[in-house]
């Protein structure tokens, strides 16, 4: 009873502080109704499960992205975001029913004692945790735990008959938003940030120097995949490319008034060529970014049209560690389009809700994109005429409507990605066959390949390789389909030379092999050699 006075508490000041009078005989009635149920239910109730569901089923009713999570849901929520969390620092893969370690964080606690990659981690404090079938989440929550506090690991190592015995002090370990940052070509530097998080500008911007320096003149920022995150990590990163004063993005809703916000003018690539990548599930924070490029015309935004997340959340923090999330605004982009697709929670007059309905339409929506051909064909995608706007400096026309439409699109690829390639992701065939590989061969291609750019161009998967893909599949019930085999077979191959490059040296790498079959990332190197990117940033007539 406690803790739903203390929600309602906090609910009643959310709604104060917007000057909003709160509705005492709707409260009363929420409090009675609770308090019956607790006193005189014939049977002994869960109160606090009660109160959790009472709050889903409300917040269900108003929008996609108003949620409640519980406490330990919150935890996990934030650790992506605030950019680190506290551990023994190693990548790791599980296979069969073991811990390999693909790589040790760098200078983290685990690479300072001396583990290496390729180690396995059979016990954690005279615990086994190979062989017994323990759920990774367990195996993590083993392996973390307050900084400063120790761990005893036994690791087995290829060619130390004898186990081997490391004490590992935990440590904060960085959980990076920046995936890669290389020269894709001489002047043209590559940046791809999956999240935005506590930390991604100064990522960026250690990053973006870098590149600088190495002579980059032209910039690709892939935001493929990028489901948001911070606003404030979205407006330091437009800062970097946009001039003094120049609106970034503003929200407005109903009790919250519009507020803008605006570049500063101290960014470090305010002038060189840029190309911004997206597709259907870039969004929020990459949405905020990439549109204020857009009505800018600062750039040329290459893919397809991104989800459309465009509310905005107040985190609202209750008294045992859980939170909501109420949206309370939405996000428009410096030329007034709405970032948010279309969604309809509201209830019928006659009190019918309909939430649940809705909530399930718009979760398939992207699945409708693709039925409707509009992934696949640009005259597929057709915007009404009331949905025109003007870029802010050029007079370009773009498109409101939900999400952010790209400049130029790029089909998704449909010609490489068969069922039999799925199953072979899905079961872990791909990943095993190269972790499997990678520990029988690693000193024979550490010594073969001092360096990346040899392993690149001389490097290729060979007939034995495959034979062992297909016994694991053969293994794992995955029918062989020998069409669908050969229709996947450069990217399966492409996959499985990344991954032993990630292996061999870091994320980097593996997208210089990946990015070499990605066709917003070839568009985009076409534009830059073209004049097709200065066409497109052509002042309107």
């Amino acid at each position: 009873m406690k803790k739903f006075l203390s929600i309602i508490t906090v609910c009643i000041c959310t709604v104060m502080v917007q000057a909003q009078k709160p509705n005492n005989e709707a409260i009363r009635k929420l409090q009675m109704a609770e308090f019956a149920i607790a006193n005189l239910y014939v049977d002994k109730v869960d109160e606090d499960k009660l109160v959790e569901e009472a709050i889903i089923k409300m917040l269900a009713q108003l929008d996609p992205h108003s949620t409640y999570n519980n406490a330990e849901e919150v935890k996990k929520m934030n650790e992506p975001l605030q950019g680190n969390f506290e551990g023994i620092g190693v990548q790791f893969q599980m296979i069969e029913d073991t811990l390999l370690v693909i790589q040790p964080v760098s200078n983290g606690p685990s690479e300072k004692v001396g583990i290496l990659a390729g180690d396995r981690i059979v016990a954690v404090n005279d615990t086994a945790i190979a062989g017994v079938k323990m759920s990774t989440e367990d195996i993590m929550s083993r392996l973390r735990g307050p900084k400063d506090s120790e761990v005893k690991l036994t690791i087995v190592r290829r060619g130390v008959d004898d186990s081997l015995y490391f004490t590992v002090k935990r440590d904060k370990i960085p959980i990076l938003s920046l995936d890669a940052a290389y020269m894709i070509q001489p002047k043209t530097g590559y940046i791809r940030i999956n999240r935005f998080g506590a930390t991604t500008a100064e990522e960026f911007t250690t990053a973006l120097k870098g590149l600088q320096k190495k002579g980059m003149k032209d910039l690709i920022l892939d935001l493929q995949g990028n489901g948001g995150g911070y606003l404030n990590a979205a407006i330091d990163l437009a800062n970097e490319f946009l001039q003094q004063k120049e609106l970034i993005v503003y929200t407005e809703g109903r009790a919250a008034r519009r507020s803008d916000f605006f570049a500063k003018g101290t960014g470090n690539f305010k002038n060189g060529r840029l190309i911004v990548l997206v597709d259907e599930y870039s969004a929020s924070a990459s949405e905020i970014l990439t549109g204020a490029i857009q009505d800018w015309d600062r750039g040329v935004v290459v893919g397809r049209r991104t989800f459309g997340k465009g509310l905005v959340q107040r985190p609202i923090d209750l008294p045992d560690g859980s939170m909501i999330r109420l949206t309370i605004a939405r996000y428009y982009t410096p030329s007034g389009r709405c970032i948010q697709k279309p969604y309809d929670n509201t209830a019928n007059l006659d009190g019918r809700v309909k939430g649940d309905d809705n909530q399930e339409k718009y979760n398939l929506e992207l699945v409708e994109r693709f039925n409707h051909g509009e992934m696949i064909h640009a005259d597929s995608i057709h915007f009404a005429d009331s949905l025109k706007v003007q870029t802010k400096r050029l007079g370009r026309t773009v498109y409101g409507g939900g999400g952010i439409m790209p400049d130029y699109f790029v089909p998704i690829d449909t010609t490489q990605y068969t069922d039999y390639h799925r199953n072979l992701v899905a079961k872990g065939v791909v990943i095993k066959s190269t972790t499997g590989y990678i520990e029988k061969h690693r000193k024979e291609l550490k010594d073969k390949y001092k360096k990346f750019e040899t392993f690149n161009d001389k490097f290729e998967i060979n007939d034995n390789f495959l034979a062992d893909i297909r016994a694991m599949a053969d293994k794992e019930k995955i029918e062989f389909n020998e069409s669908q085999y050969n229709q996947s077979l450069p990217l399966i191959k492409a996959q499985l030379k990344a991954l032993i490059a990630r292996d061999l040296w870091d994320m980097n790498e593996y997208y210089q092999v990946m990015n070499s079959m990605n066709n917003s990332v070839q568009q985009a190197l076409k534009l830059l050699q073209s004049d097709a990117y200065e066409q497109t940033l052509k002042a309107k007539p």
